[in-house]
Order: structure tokens, then C-alpha cells, then sequence
């Protein structure tokens, strides 16, 4: 419960900053003045540099972080840094979009390299066997906890007044402050119950240090030499660069279409509304037909619906699109982790989940760039949406490739 809850308190800065409030705050109140592409572009820039940085420290911190016992603690430290930029995003002034997109930058920074942490922990919280339920667990309390968040966020928004909020310019930037101790608030527990397996055999700081990189290089090798766990790296960088890429620009390319914010709003919440069940749904399935024929069922629903995405015109279809995300999107991202998970060797989860993230993170600098390119030189946001169903295909082709057996899995586990 302690695990999951940190889902539920870092989902709400995915869901009301990352995915809501920020794409929509951005581009009316941070960069007014430039065109609808040139402030995608801004948007997809700012992304991808976060996913860029990182991408680079990920592995190294991971592996330093498994040989001092100090996942948890590098949890809560990046679990701050988020929060507090976070907050900040209340002081940037009106028209300052480059601020605003490094605060952004720093807060991203934040809630990906806790995530690496955060999903690490999965092996020390439950067995092989549970992984894909407890995944979804995660994942499930994630949609349902940043949804509420979120659901409070749009009623100050639309009902500052009811709030006490003078006009919704400041209720929006409120709402960062309710992410930023919303986030703090439930990743208490995490830090308080949950134990590091390994933790014991703690080094120091300094030796933790040496000794990390002297484990990246033994880590590396056994990537390179492990061709299954190679190819479901090279898929899930691909395809959950997709997931991200659309998490991150729905909301503004339903601005670029004309769409309201009310609306665009009101779809995000159907997604998380969605999200909840099927990340459990998603969970027993993965425990009945395994995980890799779950991530191809996502897999094709999130191909085809980066194609329809080229064709969409009203809020209602919008809608429609967010129920149909947001029956996969949990799917993917939990069965991913879970059958990541099976390939961990024991007393490493730091490292891997490192190169899992580093993996997703890499990749999530091509899909904003590959967006945001599209859209700057062709003049089209319906072309640049499209251009991520390529992501899906290459991840599929890969993906496919995997070979996961019962002795597969056990040897990754003793090596």
C-alpha cells in the first residue's frame, strides 16, 4: 500500500501539470504571442530536454543508488526537487515562457528520476509471480489518486470564486502549489515502510560511488550479451515514447485544433476515470496470458488511434479518443514494468530499472522532437500526431522479437 501510494501522490503532477494545466497554461499565458506551432515547438523542446537529462543519469544514479542502499532516499530527494519547482511555477511572470519551460524542465527532472526509483521497488514489495497484479495496483491507484487531484484542480479553475481564488489565472497557478504538497504528502509513506532488500550491505557514500560505475560497466555487458533483454529495451524505447509523446502533447493539439480548454479538460478526466479499472483489468490479464501479448493488444489500440487522431474535428471524437487511451494506457505502462521486472537479477533493481528508464527517457527525446519537428516545418498539427504511430510499429516489430521462457526468466534471476 506504502508503494502504491507513491503512484497515487506522483500521478498528480502527470495528470494536472504534465498532461493538463502546464500545455494549456504555456501556450495562453506564458507564450501568448507565438504561433500555435512555434509554441508546440516550444512545448516539445522543453520536453525532450528533460527526457535528455534524464536519460544521462539515470543508470549512473541507479547503480550508485543499489550498491549504497539508498533508493529510497533518492526517491524523496527527486520527490522535493519536482514538488518544488513545481510550486514555483506559481511566481513565473506572464509572457516569460523560457522560465517557465526551465522551472518546467526541473520539475520533470524530478518526477522521472523518482519514478526510476519508484518502479525499482516493485521487487522489493512483492514476488515474480505478483508482478503483474501489483503493477497494476500501482498503476490503478495512480489514475484514480491524480484523478481526484485533478478533478479539484478543474472545479478552482472553473469555480475560482467557491475557492476564494480572485480569477482563474491564479487558480491554475494554485493548483501547482496542490501538486507540489499533494506529491510531498503521499510519498511520506513510501520513505517510512517500505524496505530496501539489499540495504544491508550498504556501502558508503564514497566506495558506493566507484563501486556503482564499476557495476554500470558489468551492467552494460550483460545487456549487450542478453539478447532478449536487449530487444524488449529497444522495444519499450520506441513504443513508450509513443505513450509518452501523446500524454504529453493531447491536450495541446486539441488547443491547436480550435477544441476548449473546458473540454480538453474534461476528456483528461475521462482518461484517468478510465484508467483506473483497466490498470487493474490490465494486471489479470497480464497474470493469464502474460504480459507480452497485453502490451501488443496496447499496442495496436494506440497505432490506431495516433492514425484517427489525424482525422479528428469535434470535442466529441476528442472524447471518444480519451476513453479509447484511456483503456490502454495504464495496460502498457504496468505490464512493461512487470515483465521488465522478470528480467532483473537479484539485488540490481536499481541499475536495470536505471536502464529501463534510460530506455523510455532516450527515447522520449526523439518522440516530442519528432512532434514538434512536424509540426514546425509543415504547418500541420494533425501531420505531427500522426508521425507518433511510427514510434508504435517500430516498438511492435521489436517487441515481437522477444523470447521470454520460464528458463529465460530464471537465468536472468541467479545471474
Amino acid at each position: 500500500m506504502a508503494w502504491a501510494l507513491c503512484d497515487w501522490a506522483n500521478s498528480a503532477f502527470a495528470t494536472t501539470v504534465m498532461a493538463g494545466f502546464f500545455p494549456v497554461y504555456f501556450k495562453a499565458y506564458w507564450d501568448p504571442s507565438s504561433p500555435a506551432t512555434v509554441s508546440t515547438a516550444h512545448l516539445a523542446f522543453a520536453n525532450g530536454a528533460a527526457s535528455f537529462i534524464v536519460a544521462l543519469l539515470a543508470p549512473i544514479i541507479g547503480a550508485i543508488a543499489d550498491k549504497g542502499g539508498a533508493r529510497i532516499k533518492l526517491l524523496a530527494l527527486f520527490t522535493v526537487l519536482g514538488a518544488a519547482m513545481t510550486a514555483s511555477l506559481y511566481w513565473v511572470a506572464q509572457g516569460d515562457w523560457m522560465t517557465a519551460a526551465i522551472v518546467y524542465v526541473l520539475a520533470s527532472i524530478g518526477f522521472w528520476g523518482g519514478n526510476q526509483f519508484y518502479d525499482s521497488l516493485i521487487t522489493d514489495v512483492a514476488q515474480e509471480r505478483d508482478y503483474d497484479l501489483v503493477s497494476g495496483y500501482g498503476y490503478s491507484l495512480g489514475y484514480l489518486g491524480g484523478g481526484l487531484l485533478f478533478l479539484i484542480n478543474v472545479l478552482m479553475v472553473t469555480n475560482p470564486a467557491m475557492f476564494g481564488i480572485a480569477d482563474q489565472s491564479q487558480a491554475v497557478r494554485m493548483s501547482f502549489v496542490t501538486v507540489a504538497v499533494w506529491w510531498v504528502v503521499f510519498t511520506v509513506p513510501v520513505v517510512l515502510f517500505v524496505k530496501e532488500s539489499n540495504a544491508a550491505a550498504a556501502l558508503p557514500f564514497g566506495p558506493a560511488i566507484s563501486a556503482g560505475f564499476r557495476e554500470l560497466a558489468g551492467t552494460l555487458r550483460h545487456v549487450r550479451a542478453d539478447r532478449t533483454l536487449l530487444l524488449f529495451l529497444l522495444a519499450y524505447w520506441f513504443y513508450i515514447d509513443g505513450v509518452n509523446t501523446i500524454i504529453k502533447m493531447a491536450v495541446d493539439y486539441g488547443l491547436s485544433l480550435g477544441l476548449q480548454q473546458a473540454s480538453l479538460m474534461t476528456a483528461l478526466l475521462i482518461t484517468q476515470i478510465v484508467g483506473f479499472p483497466s490498470a487493474l483489468a490490465f494486471g489479470w490479464l497480464g497474470k493469464r496470458i502474460g504480459p507480452q501479448p497485453g502490451i501488443f493488444i496496447c499496442i495496436a489500440v494506440y497505432t490506431a488511434a495516433a492514425a484517427y487522431a489525424y482525422f479528428l474535428d469535434s470535442e466529441s471524437e476528442f472524447m471518444t479518443l480519451a476513453v479509447v487511451i484511456g483503456l490502454v494506457q495504464g495496460g502498457i505502462q504496468s505490464l512493461s514494468r512487470s515483465l521488465f521486472g522478470r528480467l532483473v537479477p537479484e539485488g540490481k533493481s536499481g541499475e536495470f530499472f536505471g536502464f529501463y528508464n534510460l530506455m523510455g527517457k532516450a527515447a522520449a527525446v526523439l518522440g516530442p522532437l519528432l512532434a514538434g519537428f512536424v509540426a514546425y516545418t509543415t504547418g500541420s498539427s494533425r501531420l505531427s500526431i500522426v508521425s507518433i504511430s511510427i514510434l508504435f510499429i517500430v516498438g511492435a516489430f521489436f517487441l515481437s522479437r522477444v523470447r521470454i521462457s520460464a528458463a529465460g526468466r530464471a537465468q536472468a534471476t541467479s545471474a
